[in-house]
């Protein structure tokens, strides 16, 4: 029994809680969701748990290139068109599929899901770069890694990000390059439009050791 007439009902309140794990949103705007899911949209309501539940039971990282997947190596990877030689590192899933849109590259990807920021508490083991020099260091002979792209954002974490790779690379003997400043300062991939993301991957520069 709810101690006050005025109680809000667990439940609800427990809904109101959960939705403010997304980003963004505070107390307010939980409340609003929840009242909207319950009073207009119940059906939808029933949908996103059920998509919810589904996606985290079944939704991992592919094992080659960190992005989400449902199967242990994802289609992109699987695929023989793709330029092995090749390697682009994104710090979001956001980020490839704008790479994807340029229909300018071809090669295969690493996702680092997110990007390098101390003060969150982010650092190179958070974003399994051992798992990406494994990667480069280890490609089969046949399918010998000719470059690594760095295409982290233009941020002072993106680019913070961009030199630590480059430094654990090429300590690696694997030639690096940055995609060319194409994009605005402080701009993020997934804002820009697919035209100027190709321009940058067309000038991409090598980076000196």
């Amino acid at each position: 029994m709810p101690s006050s007439p005025l109680a809000m009902p667990s439940h609800l309140e427990e809904l109101i809680a959960a939705l403010r794990c997304l980003p963004g949103v505070g107390p307010k705007s939980a409340q609003r969701m929840a009242y909207h899911l319950l009073q207009r949209d119940r059906a939808g309501a029933l949908h996103l748990a059920q998509a919810l539940e589904l996606a985290a039971a079944n939704v991992r990282h592919c094992s080659k290139c960190n992005n989400f997947s449902e199967y242990e190596i994802c289609a992109l990877c699987a695929s023989a068109k793709r330029d092995a030689g090749l390697l682009c590192v994104v710090e979001m899933p956001a980020d490839l599929l704008m790479m994807e849109q340029t229909q300018c590259y071809h090669g295969m990807y690493f996702v680092l899901m997110g990007r390098l920021s101390p003060l969150d508490g982010v650092g190179a083991k958070e974003l399994h770069l051992d798992r990406l020099v494994k990667r480069a260091r280890e490609q089969p002979h046949e399918e010998k890694l000719a470059e690594v792209i760095l295409a982290t954002n233009f941020t002072v974490e993106g680019d913070a990000t961009a030199h630590y790779l480059a430094t654990l690379l090429q300590a690696q003997g694997i030639k690096v390059s940055r995609i060319a400043r194409g994009l605005p300062v402080g701009g993020e991939l997934e804002q820009v439009d697919s035209g100027t993301l190709a321009q940058a991957i067309l000038e991409r520069r090598e980076i000196a050791a």
